[in-house]
């Protein structure tokens, strides 16, 4: 867990330094921040498009009675691509874009389902259903 804190933290943030000086250098430093600002806005729109559609999605199945849960899993990648997409560099405004494809977010959504599969198996997290159909 440590390492991965400090790759986060750490490894990440210093190879985004790293690339926008390069990039900085090659096609110049205004061209490189209007680049980086231009992915945020353009990220954070496409976030919110998407995760306004997410979220009807699931009012709509909350309303006929059904778990949205792939519904839900598709807001919490569209919500992490939204803050990766408006945190500054090329690294994670490309990794803030993958998520935001629905046919590559689909990849996520299933390692994430196994994981959390895996969780409930070893008991590290418990899941209680409520029924409200009495």
């Amino acid at each position: 867990m440590l390492f991965k804190l400090f790759l986060a933290f750490t490894l990440i943030p210093v190879t985004e330094i790293y690339l926008l000086i390069k990039i900085g250098d090659i096609i110049g430093p205004l061209n490189t921040v209007i680049i980086v600002i231009a992915t945020g806005f353009t990220g954070a729109y496409l976030a919110k498009i998407q995760g306004l559609h997410t979220m009807a999605r699931v009012r709509s199945s909350l309303q006929q009675g059904i778990m949205p849960a792939e519904d839900l899993l598709d807001a919490l990648l569209i919500f992490t691509a939204g803050i990766v997409l408006l945190t500054p560099g090329f690294i994670t405004d490309v990794f803030g874009l993958i998520l935001l494809v629905p046919e590559t977010r689909k990849h996520f959504k299933i390692f994430l389902r196994s994981k959390f599969d895996s969780w409930i198996k070893n008991q590290s997290i418990q899941v209680t259903r409520f029924d409200q159909r009495r």
